[in-house]
C-alpha cells in the first residue's frame, strides 16, 4: 500500500458549503457598503491567511477589530451553512479508505468546536481518527498544526486532500503528498499552478486512489 495515512481538509473538500460562504460574505460586505461579488469572484480571490483576503476587497482593520469581525462571520456562517452536506463522492472515499484500514485525519482552518458539532451533524465521526483543528476562528493558517502532528506521529506516507492552495502549502509542510479538488473554494486555475494533481471531484478520489497504488 502506498500510503499509510489520509488527511482531509474540511471547508469545500468534505462539506459543501461554498454557496453559504458566499451568501455571509456578501452579507457582511454589504453591511460595510462595499458591494457584493460573484462565486467567480470569490474563487479567484479567496484564500489565507483570511485576513489578508478579506482586505482584498475593501475590509479595513485598522477602522475595525479583526477579531470581532471574525465572530460575526462565525455566528452568520453557522446558521447559513447549517443544512450543507456532503461533497458528492467523499462518504463513498470515507468508506473506501476504511475498507482498507487507512487512518483518516481532518486537517483544518476552522475553529475545533464547531468543526466537531459540524462533524456530529453530518454523521461522519466515525471514520476519523482524529480532527485537528484551530483554537479560534481567526483562520491565520494550519501549517503549523500540521506540521507539528507529522513531527509528533511520523507517519510513513501521507495523502493530503484539500481544495485551496493553502492545502497544498500545508501538505509541503508536513512532507505529504497532495491532491487538489476543484470544485471547493477556489478555482481550477489557481489549483493548477501548485504543479499537482487536480481532479473534479471527489467522485473521483477512489479511481485517483487506485492509479496511484
Amino acid at each position: 500500500m502506498k500510503y499509510s495515512h489520509i488527511i482531509w481538509d474540511f471547508n469545500g473538500t468534505i462539506l459543501d458549503d461554498v454557496t453559504p460562504c458566499i451568501d455571509v460574505l456578501n452579507t457582511m460586505l454589504e453591511k460595510r457598503k462595499l458591494g457584493k461579488i460573484s462565486k467567480e469572484m470569490y474563487l479567484d480571490v479567496f484564500g489565507f491567511p483570511i485576513k489578508s483576503y478579506y482586505e482584498k476587497l475593501g475590509f479595513d482593520f485598522t477602522k475595525e477589530n479583526y477579531g470581532v469581525m471574525a465572530i460575526e462571520w462565525s455566528g452568520l456562517y453557522k446558521a447559513a451553512a447549517e443544512n450543507s452536506g456532503i461533497c458528492k463522492g467523499v462518504e463513498e472515499a470515507l468508506e473506501y479508505f476504511k475498507k482498507l484500514e487507512l487512518p483518516q485525519y481532518i486537517l483544518s482552518a476552522t475553529e475545533y468546536s464547531m468543526l466537531k458539532e459540524q462533524i456530529k451533524a453530518l454523521g461522519i465521526g466515525s471514520y476519523f481518527t482524529e480532527l485537528l483543528a484551530l483554537k479560534d476562528f481567526h483562520a491565520v493558517s494550519k501549517v503549523s498544526l500540521g506540521r507539528e502532528w507529522a513531527e509528533k506521529v511520523k507517519p510513513q506516507r501521507m495523502l493530503f486532500i484539500g481544495d485551496t492552495l493553502h492545502d497544498y502549502e500545508t501538505a509541503v509542510a508536513m512532507g505529504a503528498e497532495c491532491v487538489l479538488i476543484a470544485a471547493g473554494h477556489q478555482s481550477r486555475d489557481r489549483l493548477l499552478k501548485c504543479g499537482v494533481p487536480v481532479i473534479n471531484s471527489a467522485e473521483e478520489l477512489i479511481p485517483y486512489f487506485e492509479k496511484c497504488n
